[in-house]
């Protein structure tokens, strides 16, 4: 128990790490778009390099946990997402292209980083037999509040983006190195060989949840990209408001994911997706249509609520097979970061032609056919077959 203890808190350190300098970067994505005079279409293409980084790293993380183990291979994505992050940022406001490439490299890292630290999350929480996943994804979205807040308080202090983020990933990779050798040896008792791994993309449960992930990752990560800048567009708001904005939601997905854990303990992981993605699309529809400022912040509540607990319960559903999950998550990651590599240019040309805040409706229209697959989640143990009318 001592040695699960300590992995759980290194798992949760590294979420927190994770979110942290994902939402440094989010802070200066306004300033990407004026640094550099871009359209919206254009700033989701550069956006664009994130996502394309993290599809290509993710079908062969699995394989690479199995052989390197988790350790190794967190290790290697957050060194890998360090060093974007600070090419990114040293070519912002002057040169595209390292911007572009900088961020590129960051997504292949991201992704790395983000399967391993889900398939050891997955291994801590069926050693403590209990529902945790949600929490270790409140440590990365506590990641986030604080990088959301520390990113409006320096851009109002005038710091510069390169000085910001350049120390902010070069703490959080020196912290992942020392705390990831605590984590449970996942590969060391789970080998699976390749061919095994590639017949996790044949699954149709595995395929099912990863299209649930896929919209629900959506659903996050459009705030990710699109909320400050929606805020500063739609509702004429500061840079920094739109930043805080942004702080709010995180903060609402963090609590939502503390919470969420007794939730799905008591009632399940389907009857609690169904709710949550109800509390989204309330929360979209107020923060886009809604005037009054109560009633915006209301609804970024609301929305950072329903937008909890997609992603956590999606990567625990893909590990439910202790035997399969490096491949099952990897398979579900895969498809689930779609959505970022999809999201940005979407809504960035939907939001040329209808304004960046009324682009944000298409999330809510993304959450009606999600709804449907969400069954496919629902809690298996090893070698069980899915009940009649619940999922394949």
């Amino acid at each position: 128990m001592p040695a699960l203890r300590v992995a759980r808190n290194a798992v949760g350190l590294t979420f927190f790490l994770n979110g942290l300098v994902f939402a440094s970067w989010v802070s200066r994505i306004p300033e990407v778009r004026s640094g550099f005079d871009l359209t919206n279409g254009q700033l989701g293409l550069v956006l664009l390099a994130i996502a394309l980084g993290s599809v290509l790293a993710l079908p062969t993380t699995g394989a690479a946990i199995n052989a390197l183990g988790t350790v190794r291979v967190v290790r290697l994505g957050a060194t890998a997402a360090a060093l974007g992050m600070a090419a990114a940022a040293l070519g912002l406001g002057h040169l595209l292209a390292v911007t572009v490439a900088g961020l590129f490299v960051y997504g292949l890292g991201i992704g790395v980083w983000d399967v391993a630290m889900n398939v050891e999350g997955a291994e801590v929480e069926r050693g403590l037999r209990r529902t945790i996943m949600p929490r270790f994804h409140a440590g990365f979205s506590a990641g986030t509040v604080v990088g959301a807040l520390a990113g409006a308080l320096l851009i109002e202090l005038g710091v510069p983006a390169a000085v910001h983020l350049v120390a902010v990933v070069a703490v959080s990779v020196v912290l992942v190195w020392r705390s990831s050798p605590s984590f449970l040896p996942v590969a060391d008792r789970h080998q699976e060989s390749a061919a095994s791994a590639a017949r996790a993309w044949l699954e149709p449960r595995t395929l099912l949840i990863g299209v649930m992930v896929l919209a629900l990752a959506m659903t996050e990560g459009t705030a990710n990209d699109w909320l400050a800048v929606a805020l500063v567009d739609g509702h004429d708001v500061s840079h920094a408001v739109g930043v805080a904005g942004f702080a709010v939601f995180v903060l609402a997905m963090t609590a939502g994911r503390f919470a969420g854990t007794g939730l799905i303990d008591r009632f399940g992981r389907v009857a609690v997706l169904w709710a949550t993605m109800v509390v989204a699309a309330v929360g979209v529809l107020l923060m886009v249509l809604a005037d009054h400022p109560a009633l915006v912040v209301t609804g970024i509540v609301l929305w950072g609520i329903g937008a909890s607990l997609g992603f956590p319960v999606g990567m625990s559903a893909a590990a439910d097979d202790p035997a399969r999950a490096a491949a099952r998550v990897s398979v579900v990651s895969t498809i689930g970061y779609a959505a970022f590599l999809a999201g940005p240019p979407l809504l960035g040309f939907v939001g040329d032609r209808v304004g960046t805040l009324d682009a944000l409706l298409v999330v809510a229209l993304l959450l009606v056919p999600a709804a449907l697959v969400v069954p496919a989640a629902r809690e298996q143990r090893t070698g069980e077959r899915p009940a009649a009318g619940e999922g394949p």
